[in-house]
């Protein structure tokens, strides 16, 4: 007889695995990530594929589509069968531990208590082993968290952490570690010294425990790009190519490494041998577009690529070019802000000026940014509206908006200041103007002054 739907949820509640690690559809573009995750499954080596299927059926849950769920478990667990693993070894319990769930959605209590049976001697077959079962769940979960959205980054090198902790030698999870921590080194525009002291030598040790992993190489390279180290950087660029010359996951790196050698010709020959294999990446779209846009730079050769006044042809193909791929990351990845400012400031650099307040519009709209990033939103449409539409008032209620939110930072010191500076500019024409002095006041009251 299968136990009483309470008790039956509290067992599933116990297990480790998409359903239980709060991964919320308002927080990931579902559709981007479905078409990222059947990307990866096309270009991934076997043994990584059984994580993508787990991930896919959790997005098809989201979806209702339960058949394909369960299709997509099913593969999941036919790569096990394939390399013959057993059904008690902890490979299986993400597996099974989402074949739980969804059974417990279809209303098959019966067959959703099978799988917790078998998870349960999973359990009972890895006692003396708690380390190991704790590290291979741990390491699951970070790559689940790395795969559905930036905004857990953070919460995944935590679990990358303890993962390592458990299983110190582990490939997967010293990989996992090092990457997460070097994407937070600048993720959506922080700049974190604290995780750039570390990701360096994390890199290193995941490039010796991974030898053959070309994607780890190419971020050690970068690494080690930034640092100056130019020959060491080209010999990790050089094997990670010679390892996987056509893997797109690789050759978006390496046309990264390109692109900040000033190498934008050879950057974008890369990319677009990396389109022609992932014509929906926005990844690729958006370094194409950064690729055109510091060609601009260098063609003017001002150093701030103001294109006011220029009407050289060659000018005017860059930007079309640089819009145009702008344009399709913002298409792409709905949820990708800096994509949003950097397809801004090309429509104003072409005079564009309505299409660029009405892109800085949607940014502003985004429900998937973080406080930081509303400040980062607010301050940069501001300025906009300030310089370019000379709209001074407009310009004020955004850097407001900015500085109602308490996160204190650069971001935010700068909308203090830009609306002290306009402030006293009122109150130097006028000492009485009453909007001047609000605005000293909203000022002094958000910082509690």
């Amino acid at each position: 007889m299968s136990e009483s739907q309470p008790t039956l949820m509290c067992r599933l509640e116990e297990l480790k695995c998409h359903f239980t690690w709060g991964l919320q559809e308002k927080d990931a573009d579902i559709e981007e990530l479905e078409e990222r995750l059947n990307c990866q499954l096309e270009y991934l080596n076997v043994d990584a594929k059984g994580r993508v299927y787990n991930m896919l059926a959790y997005v098809n849950h989201m979806k209702n589509d339960y058949t394909e769920a369960i299709v997509n478990l099913q593969k999941a667990e036919g790569i096990l069968w394939e390399y013959k693993v057993l059904e008690t070894d902890v490979k299986y319990l993400l597996t099974f531990s989402n074949y739980a769930w969804l059974h417990y959605y279809l209303n098959d209590s019966e067959s959703s208590q099978l799988y917790i049976d078998k998870i349960n001697a999973i359990y009972t077959q890895s006692k003396g082993l708690e380390d190991l079962v704790q590290s291979e769940t741990n390491g699951e979960q970070g790559w689940a968290l790395v795969n559905f959205c930036g905004q857990y980054y953070e919460r995944a090198k935590d679990c990358f952490e303890e993962a390592v902790k458990g299983n110190p030698d582990d490939p997967e999870w010293n990989t996992g570690l090092a990457t997460v921590v070097y994407r937070l080194e600048e993720f959506r525009g922080r700049n974190c010294p604290a995780f750039k002291s570390v990701s360096f030598q994390l890199l290193e040790r995941a490039v010796k425990l991974n030898p053959k992993d070309s994607v780890i190489k190419v971020l050690l390279a970068l690494k080690l790009q930034e640092l100056k180290r130019q020959e060491e950087a080209m010999k990790h660029i050089m094997d990670a190519l010679e390892l996987t010359p056509d893997l797109p996951y690789v050759l978006r790196y390496v046309a990264k490494f390109y692109r900040r050698a000033g190498k934008f010709e050879e950057a974008i020959r890369v990319l677009t041998k990396a389109l022609s294999m992932t014509p929906n990446s926005g990844f690729l779209h958006h370094q194409l577009g950064l690729c055109y846009r510091q060609m601009i730079i260098q063609r003017k050769g001002t150093g701030n690529g103001n294109c006011r006044g220029q009407d050289t042809q060659e000018i005017k193909d860059l930007t079309e070019k640089a819009i145009f791929h702008f344009e399709k990351v913002v298409e792409l990845k709905k949820t990708f802000l800096h994509a949003h400012f950097d397809l801004a400031d090309m429509y104003v650099r072409s005079n564009q000026y309505q299409k660029a307040e009405e892109t800085y519009k949607k940014a502003t709209e985004l429900t998937t940014t973080t406080k930081y990033e509303k400040q980062i939103t607010h301050l940069n449409y501001g300025k906009f509206l300030e310089t370019w539409k000379k709209s001074e008032g407009e310009a004020v209620e955004q850097y407001k908006e900015g500085l109602r939110i308490p996160d204190q930072n650069e971001y935010r010191q700068q909308c203090e200041m830009s609306l002290r500076r306009i402030a006293n500019q009122r109150l130097a024409r006028n000492p009485s103007d009453a909007s001047g002095i609000a605005w000293l006041g909203m000022i002094s009251k958000e910082n509690q002054d």
